[in-house]
């Protein structure tokens, strides 16, 4: 890798830009992967991770992929890419800019670095779990959580409570009912919000590795936590929170695990 690891998460993110913006809020064909639920894609899911895929094994041909479109690649290398070319594909065959592509980078089983990109608003979250700066409209920004010490201060979203079990949504909602604020949707956004110290909490159930690795390093270097709900290494997905407040975190694992 290069010193600075963003440069070349900025070249993976503009090839994932050419690739995907031809097809936003056009009038494109949705498969459905799933015969027993909806969960779409697109031409342009497919074309982004193609494009991100044939740059890295262009630049780092020994290194591994996990991608959500295609078969993974070489998982025991000691990098690993795991890339979400569309974070969000149903917002993004809805018109919504509330999607983004994710690129996410692991180190011997650990969220190295990361980057949330959606370039229909031109903006891009990176970090590395030291720090974390944003670019786009506004200019650019270093990132930082906002301090919330309880839960009836708290903002918190999921993406749908549809996607807990039943063994599991109790739990949130338990937690939902005592919050100042509790929102649905924005998939990949709502995370970089908690970077950004809009919002306070994200709490997921069922996220494969794609969905959160390269989220996990731009909170964490933004001030942030995110764990499993046992408190454990969340780069493989399953079950996620994530906290701007390190305290408000450890109180609510507490509460997940009653």
């Amino acid at each position: 890798m290069t010193a600075n690891p963003y440069d070349f998460l900025d070249i993976l993110a503009d090839a994932a830009a050419e690739a995907v913006m031809p097809h936003f809020r056009a009038n494109i064909g949705v498969e459905n992967k799933l015969a027993e639920e909806f969960d779409p894609v697109t031409i342009a899911d497919k074309a982004v991770e193609e494009a991100i895929r044939a740059l890295i094994h262009k630049h780092f041909p020994d290194h591994g992929i996990l991608g959500e479109e295609f078969d993974n690649v070489a998982l025991d290398a000691e990098h690993v890419w795991i890339l979400d070319p569309i974070d969000g594909t149903r917002a993004f065959i809805s018109g919504l800019p509330t999607w983004g592509t994710l690129i996410g980078h692991k180190v011997n089983g650990r969220a190295k670095f990361g980057m949330m990109s959606q370039p229909f608003t031109a903006e891009r979250y990176f970090g590395d779990g030291k720090s974390s700066q944003y670019k786009g409209p506004g200019g650019p920004q270093n990132l930082m959580t906002r301090g919330c010490k309880s839960l009836s201060d708290a903002t918190l979203f999921t993406t749908s409570p549809h996607q807990f079990s039943k063994s599991k949504i109790d739990r949130f909602k338990a937690i939902e009912q005592q919050v100042k604020l509790s929102r649905y949707g924005m998939d990949c956004y709502a995370y970089c919000m908690v970077a950004r110290g809009s919002v306070d909490l994200v709490i997921e159930d069922g996220l494969e590795a794609y969905d959160i690795a390269a989220l996990i390093p731009i909170i964490e270097g933004a001030g942030g936590r995110v764990t499993t709900w046992d408190g454990g290494n969340a780069v493989d997905g399953g079950s996620i929170v994530a906290c701007g407040d390190p305290s408000l975190h450890e109180q609510v694992l507490k509460l997940l695990s009653d």
